[in-house]
Formats: C-alpha cells, sequence, structure tokens
C-alpha cells in the first residue's frame, strides 16, 4: 500500500532547457498542478510539480511538518531542475505562491507566478498571535476551511470531485502557514525577479485584494504585472477558468525569455 494518495503523485515532464517548478497549495496535492505542468510540457517546457512535505498522505504528516520543511521542499525541486535546464520558473498556487514569492528572493529563478496568493491569513484569522494557534491546536487539531458547502465556490464541478486535498486544516499548520506569510511580506522588497499575479474575482476564501497587496508590496521588480480570471474558485489550475491561467503563464514565460 502506497502512502501517498492515488492520482495526488508528484510529477515530471522533461522538455527544453527551461525548467518549470510547480508548487501546489495549504493541504492541497501536486495533482492541483498537473494540467498546468501537461499544458506547459505542450509548449516545450520541462515541468517538475513537487509535493510539499506533509501533504498529500495523511493530515496527521502536515501536523508534523513545519514551514522549513516547505521551503526545503521548493529548494529541493529547484536543484533538482537546475541540473537538467539552464533557467527555472516558479508557478505557485495559494501557499504554493507564498512559497515561490519567499524563495525567488533567496534562489536565483528567471520568473514567478503567484495565483491565488494571500497576503495575510484569511477569514480573520491573521488577528490572532501565532502562540495561541499553537496553544488552541493542542485541543483542536482540525478546523473547518469555510462556511459555505464544500465545492460550492467551484465552477468546474467535475473537477471538483476529482479534486485532492485534506477536508480540513490542521490548526498546528495554521500557525505554520501565519508564520511563512510573515516571512513572505518581509522578502517582497527583495524579490526582483519578473512577476505574473493571477488571482479570480470570484475567490471568496483569498479574496482579490490580497493580490492587490503584494503587487504593492514588489517594489523592486521592474516587470511585474497582475490579470485577475473569472469563473474560477481559489483552485485556479483545476477550475473552468485555468486554460486563461495557462496561457497567461505561457505568455509570460515566453515574453521574459526574449527579453
Amino acid at each position: 500500500m502506497t502512502q501517498t494518495i492515488p492520482s495526488a503523485e508528484p510529477f515530471f515532464f522533461p522538455g527544453n532547457r527551461t525548467g518549470v517548478l510547480l508548487v501546489h497549495g495549504f493541504t492541497g496535492a501536486p495533482k492541483e498542478m498537473r494540467w498546468m505542468g501537461e499544458y506547459l510540457n505542450e509548449q516545450g517546457y520541462t515541468c517538475l510539480g513537487i509535493r510539499l512535505a506533509g501533504h498529500a498522505t495523511t493530515p496527521e504528516d502536515m501536523i508534523r511538518s513545519r514551514r522549513a520543511d516547505w521551503t526545503a521542499s521548493v529548494e529541493d525541486g529547484y536543484n533538482l531542475l537546475r541540473d537538467s535546464t539552464e533557467r527555472v520558473f516558479f508557478v505557485g498556487l495559494s501557499m504554493g505562491g507564498i512559497l515561490s514569492l519567499l524563495m525567488a528572493a533567496r534562489l536565483k529563478v528567471s520568473g514567478v507566478v503567484a495565483m491565488s496568493t494571500p497576503y495575510e491569513l484569511p477569514g480573520g484569522a491573521e488577528k490572532y498571535p501565532t502562540w495561541t494557534l499553537k496553544l488552541f491546536s493542542r485541543f483542536q487539531k482540525y478546523l473547518i476551511k469555510s462556511n459555505e458547502t464544500p465545492g460550492a465556490s467551484w465552477f468546474d464541478k467535475d473537477a471538483y470531485h476529482s479534486h485532492v486535498s485534506y477536508p480540513f486544516n490542521p490548526t498546528r499548520s495554521v500557525a505554520e502557514l501565519k508564520e511563512l506569510l510573515k516571512e513572505m511580506r518581509e522578502a517582497l522588497p527583495a524579490v526582483n525577479a519578473p512577476t505574473l499575479l493571477i488571482h479570480s474575482k470570484n475567490d471568496h476564501y483569498v479574496l482579490p485584494e490580497n493580490m492587490e497587496r503584494i503587487y504593492a508590496a514588489l517594489t523592486n521588480v521592474a516587470d511585474k504585472s497582475k490579470a485577475y480570471v473569472v469563473e474560477s474558485g481559489h483552485v485556479i489550475p483545476r477550475d473552468a477558468a485555468r486554460l486563461q491561467a495557462f496561457e497567461l503563464t505561457r505568455d509570460f514565460i515566453q515574453r521574459v525569455e526574449r527579453a
């Protein structure tokens, strides 16, 4: 019996000398990024979809993981891609976007695409100090993700039914996410790689205003752009507007390569 949830495995699609590292979201799995990886590979790019530590196995594994494990997962993927490519782009969803922006301040990357990326914890959770979340996690292991009916915000219902993620947010991991967001906000002025931000106007989980705040904080990125999509919830690369996001990403990479 495998440890990884079936269909949620990491993936690698060899291509040309431009590598794309695809990073999934909080409680999610590489499957969130697989369609995007397949599309970009069809454009010729070498694509690696990593599995962040503690994800796509059991929620208990995620509780044991820490933000340093997640950044190490991204760095491992980056180093693997650097062995077979000349340049690396980061493409991340939600927490994958947080990690992509943070690690772009630490590693030499050619560009970053961050989708549905929060600037702070959603739903008012940012107001709770990290220590209270860590203490609370001893008594309440999991938190509900949203008050809405599961899948209600998805436009592509078939894609939702095949989506892989943990059903609840591990409370201890939320504390780690809060600290990771703090690291990202502090690192944003140090990012200088070309950056594309993509957000859905229909995202009720991470509100679109988050993209505007990240965009404003990228003070040293000369080549930065933002794009809104519609007919998508939070998980853009799996929802109905995915092709638009795929094409925006392809066009961004091609433009940066020509520069």
